[in-house]
């Protein structure tokens, strides 16, 4: 027995001198809780709490970013009208979130505020942010981690439906050079993200035109150009079968 670890009758137990990584991690998310509620509890003016969060998404500490984002969701889904006042400053912050050099975690949680806030104003707040976040969106979509997969589907898609006027070249452009992509991952091996790639094909189906390397087999189909935008619409699955074996 390690001597370290004997002690005399009435002596009392030693201490740990630190935690296990995991239980430390658990409990610094647990205290972010806390202090949020507290915040919010002591009725601290919004404005406060959104510059703080402002400052820690600027931060060195990756850590700390990362809880940044993931502030600057919860005030997104809760506080909508006061993420709409600053607006401006929220999308840069989550922009230079998506391109973090370090933390994936940065970037994912980033992803996911981003998706909250277009629900929440229906994509009509970008304005000139649309370009850098389609940019990034679509390359995330073929990320390693499944969970960041996933959650950029989702946005590339909600991209697709909130595509205004000014933006439409633009994001046909995107959504040509995404064309593979999503039909690769209609095949994901995670069902989540191959469901919301389903999903999200649809959203850019009208974006998409047929490529010139697929010709039809037959002159009837020939006489179909409907085919494509009907399989893309309603069985992408299906058109990307007929693109695998080389049918279409």
């Amino acid at each position: 027995m390690d001597p370290t670890l004997r002690r005399t009758p009435g002596q009392p137990l030693p201490i740990p001198t630190a935690q296990p990584k995991k239980k430390r991690t658990s409990v610094v998310s647990f205290f972010s809780k806390v202090s949020w509620t507290l915040s919010v509890q002591r009725q601290e003016p919004l404005k406060n709490v959104f510059f703080i969060l402002a400052e820690r998404a600027q931060d060195p500490n990756a850590k700390k970013r990362h809880m940044a984002m993931r502030g600057l969701g919860v005030m997104a889904s809760e506080t909508p009208d006061k993420v709409k006042k600053y607006k401006k400053i929220v999308l840069d912050l989550l922009v230079h979130g998506l391109y973090d050099p370090v933390s994936a975690e940065v970037i994912h949680e980033s992803v996911r505020t981003l998706t909250i806030i277009l629900g929440k104003f229906q994509g009509k707040c970008l304005g000139s942010f649309f370009v850098d976040i389609t940019l990034q969106t679509r390359t995330l979509l073929d990320d390693e981690n499944d969970n960041l997969r996933y959650s950029a589907f989702v946005l590339f898609g909600q991209l697709a439906d909130s595509v205004g006027r000014k933006w439409k070249t633009f994001f046909t452009s995107q959504v040509k050079q995404t064309q593979d992509s999503l039909l690769i991952h209609l095949q994901d091996r995670n069902p989540q993200v191959a469901k919301a790639c389903k999903t999200t094909f649809r959203a850019c189906s009208p974006y998409l035109k047929e490529r010139k390397e697929y010709s039809f087999q037959s002159e009837e189909d020939q006489r179909n150009p409907k085919l494509f935008w009907q399989l893309s619409y309603c069985h992408p699955e299906l058109l990307h079968f007929l693109y695998a074996n080389k049918i279409l």
